[in-house]
């Protein structure tokens, strides 16, 4: 095994499908859809440096180093083809993954994610939540931001999960996440990832507008567009059985 292993959970065989959490995220969040989706395919959800069960690594503050960890993993375990979804930034580190290796990817899902780093039109810009991060911390900032994921904010069924996943984030991860948005534009490259792809979006999401969503299904030469209606950032927490039923339509192709 690999010096340079990331911490990882994995369940199931058949088609190796690669979960790749966000901002403040972990492998944790993706539970339900290890669980469900393990009878048929092998789920490897791996922890980006710094976050999560990888809160002792280095972090990266580049989106495409937070790529090259995930690429060195899938190498590691010989994963030479395999399905691939992003959340959130980790949709960042998709998108990234897919330019540099995108014949050994299947299948691409891009969930709650865009491909502008600086978030236009978030709830907040980058750099306010740099400074809010700085002045409180990071388990305070964890639970702030995880309360803008969920229509019903702090009182949703998956809310303490996810701010309990962002506590145990380095402060040093934090801040690099913000700074690996901040200096990523993945557009150039959509024009150029064919594989079949999945945009699963949820309607309230405050973290990325529609004007993300509409670039990805526009610039994407082989994409299809899921709307979750009355659900935000979370979806996959907030509405498990409607989003993993997306997920199975999309994914009975493989």
């Amino acid at each position: 095994m690999s010096a340079t292993l990331l911490p990882h959970q994995r369940a199931g065989a058949g088609v190796p499908l690669v979960l790749v959490h966000g901002y403040l995220g972990g492998s944790q969040q993706w539970a339900q859809e290890i669980a469900h989706f393990s009878t048929r395919f092998d789920v490897i959800a791996p922890a980006l440096p710094g976050f999560a069960d990888a809160a002792e690594l280095h972090a990266k503050n580049r989106i495409s180093d937070m790529a090259d960890a995930i690429i060195t993993l899938l190498d590691d375990l010989k994963l030479t083809r395999f399905i691939l979804m992003g959340h959130s930034m980790g949709g960042m580190v998709a998108q990234e993954i897919a330019a540099k290796v995108g014949d050994r990817v299947l299948g691409l899902i891009l969930y709650g994610t865009g491909p502008i780093g600086l978030l236009p039109d978030r709830f907040e810009p980058i750099e306010v939540s740099r400074q809010r991060l700085i002045a409180d911390g990071v388990e305070k900032t964890s639970r702030r931001i995880a309360a803008t994921w969920f229509r019903d904010g702090e009182a949703a069924t998956g809310y303490e999960l996810v701010a309990k996943i962002g506590s145990s984030t380095s402060r040093e991860a934090a801040l690099a996440g913000l700074d690996a948005m901040a200096h990523w534009d993945g557009r150039s490259a959509l024009p150029f990832l064919t594989m079949p792809t999945l945009i699963l979006w949820g309607e309230l999401d405050r973290t990325y507008h529609w004007s993300q969503i509409e670039l990805l299904w526009r610039m994407l030469p082989n994409a299809q567009l899921a709307v979750i209606p009355g659900a935000a950032h979370a979806t996959n927490l907030e509405k498990p059985h409607l989003f993993n039923t997306v997920l199975e339509d999309f994914l009975k192709n493989f």
